[in-house]
């Protein structure tokens, strides 16, 4: 035998707003998450020798960084 199921049209808004929130909320948290992420990579990025590595090797170093390579 078959069988007929019906929704009301309430319950089926009810539904789509609870979807929708939920939709909502989970975007916000993705957002803060990335938003707010302690790791920053580009801070940590090294563009040459620093002053330890000057201090080490000297100013006979073979390597110099020029005026415009900064």
């Amino acid at each position: 035998m078959a069988m007929i199921e019906t929704t009301s049209i309430a319950a089926a808004a009810e539904a789509g707003r609870a979807g929708f929130f939920h939709e909502l909320k989970e975007f916000w948290a993705r957002f803060f998450a990335t938003a707010f992420n302690p790791y920053r990579p580009e801070l940590h990025y090294m563009r040459g020798p620093g002053p330890a590595w000057r201090a080490k090797h000297g100013m006979d170093a073979p390597f110099r960084l020029k005026p415009r390579d900064l």
